[in-house]
């Protein structure tokens, strides 16, 4: 992973020495187990425990010395584990097979990463509850296809992004859940050489569930889930990114990255303030949507497993939850310092003439006797006049000079149909939805 993009903690699960930890735990609490029953001396289980209490370095270079020679990460693991227990180190991964160590390694660490995530996430709608309940009632066009259409608030732009990424922290924890299976069944997952006690065991000691049934390996449609979870949250990522990034254009200009002290925008020009940030984001969504296809490739193995999933693993483990990890904490600091300009909200409301409240006169006339067809073609005709004057025109002056308009409505009938605050009458209602 580029550390340019990671984060130290997140990071942390996936440093080599950290898988062999885990490997040597559920290796050393399998044979607790089969000391139990009888299968091993329990001194082998006891040998292996006061050997890590001693709080062993784990030597890596050595590790993969080994496994320069026998071509096989777990051998090697388990050879120079050995090396430093000794004898008793013989009855290690009795009946076992390496995806047993490898599969279940898996699913803590990304447990532990989906952890760090939901954390992530929490912080992540704070950050955007607390913006949503300042801006509540802070005015701004709403826009479709680019275009003006009608007002809302900018804090209702924040109450979607909080409601979107409230369904992502729901759809992680399933995520997390379907992931977190523990799987110590042997060559071909019939428990022909080892207890499903075992497994038992070894799950309730690493916080795992138990896999119903397994092959050699763990299904792969959880891991499938479990990238596209990681995919969808990119998206909703990038959705915000994209807002803030139009918002900050020059021609906008109604929200932008807090620029600090110092920054610099651009190279050649001094005057630039860029979206650095969101851009960044809208990248970085790209590389973790990407993670998901190879995990739903992966679904189909040969048979009870084949390895074509492995190096896709590990890219994919470490690549998807570091990147995202680092996402989500960008994305809490842009929204947390976003730099917000109500005037030039309601300058912009304002730009095109009274244009955004043609669907009120529209309803308006059609409420007062006028077919739709009729009252669409009278308020387009008068808008378009607006419309080609770039806003220089005034609907509401238009439209009370149109005798066929003034015909059904009153002047003052048609100034009410250009209240601002009517369009915000029901946004305590939406927040209620989102927020309670």
């Amino acid at each position: 992973m580029v550390p340019r993009y990671s984060r130290p903690a997140m990071s942390a699960i996936w440093e080599p020495e950290a898988r062999f930890r885990i490997w040597f735990e559920i290796e050393a609490h399998a044979t607790e187990k089969l000391g139990e029953l009888g299968v091993v001396p329990k001194s082998a289980a006891k040998a292996l425990w006061d050997w890590w209490a001693t709080d062993p370095v784990i030597d890596v270079p050595a590790i993969d010395a080994i496994e320069a020679v026998t071509k096989h990460d777990v051998i090697a693991f388990l050879t120079w584990v050995a090396e430093q227990v000794g004898d008793e180190a013989r009855f290690m991964h009795q009946g076992m097979t390496s995806s047993d160590v490898l599969d279940t390694t898996l699913a803590v660490q990304l447990a532990r990463a989906s952890d760090i995530l939901l954390e992530d996430l929490d912080l992540l709608l704070a950050a955007i509850k607390r913006r949503a309940e300042e801006h509540k009632y802070t005015p701004t066009i709403g826009r479709s296809h680019g275009i003006h259409a009608e007002p809302v608030t900018f804090g209702l732009k924040l109450a979607q992004a909080y409601a979107e990424f409230d369904r992502c922290k729901a759809r992680l924890l399933a995520a997390r859940a379907e992931i977190a299976t523990c799987a110590i069944s042997g060559a071909v997952g019939t428990f022909a050489n080892i207890d499903p006690s075992v497994e038992a065991h070894v799950a309730d000691k690493l916080g795992l569930e138990i896999e119903p049934i397994s092959t050699q390996v763990i299904p792969r449609d959880r891991h499938a889930m479990f990238f596209s979870v990681l995919a969808v949250i990119a998206g909703s990522i990038e959705r915000v990114a994209v807002e803030v990034r139009h918002l900050q254009r020059t021609e906008v200009l109604e929200a932008e990255e807090y620029f600090s002290p110092g920054q610099k925008g651009s190279s050649a020009m001094p005057h630039k303030r860029n979206p650095i940030l969101t851009e960044n984001l809208t990248g970085q969504a790209r590389m973790i949507r990407g993670y998901a296809m190879p995990a739903l490739e992966n679904v189909a193995l040969w048979h009870e497993r084949d390895i074509s999933h492995s190096s896709v693993e590990r890219f994919i483990g470490p690549d998807a939850t570091i990147t995202l990890d680092f996402a989500l904490g960008r994305l809490t600091g842009v929204i947390d310092k976003l730099l917000i300009y109500p005037e030039r909200m309601q300058k912009n409301l304002d730009r095109m003439g009274g244009l955004v409240h043609s669907q009120r006169v529209l309803l308006a006339l059609t409420q007062n006797g006028v077919s739709r067809e009729d009252a669409y073609r009278l308020v387009q005709r008068n808008a378009m006049k607006v419309w080609e004057s770039d806003g220089q025109m005034s609907l509401l002056e238009l439209l009370k000079n149109d005798p066929e308009v003034t015909a059904a409505l009153t002047n003052q009938q048609l100034e009410e149909r250009f209240d601002l605050e009517y369009h915000f009458k029901q946004v305590d209602t939406i927040f209620k939805r989102v927020f309670n």
